[in-house]
């Protein structure tokens, strides 16, 4: 495994972890999870590109 592939698996499961699910968290509102997507969105680019 090289270590884009391990980033990728730890940012999909902080994507999933802050999903607004739990009742801790449902005043959030859809900015974590919002957040998270775009730091994915912006490493998969970079993957494509061959930048990483």
């Amino acid at each position: 495994m090289t270590i884009s592939t391990i980033l990728i698996i730890l940012l999909v499961l902080a994507l999933v972890g802050a999903f607004p699910r739990w009742p801790h968290s449902l005043n959030w509102g859809y900015g974590p999870s919002g957040v998270l997507g775009i730091v994915l969105v912006v490493v998969l680019v970079l993957l494509l590109t061959g930048r990483m």
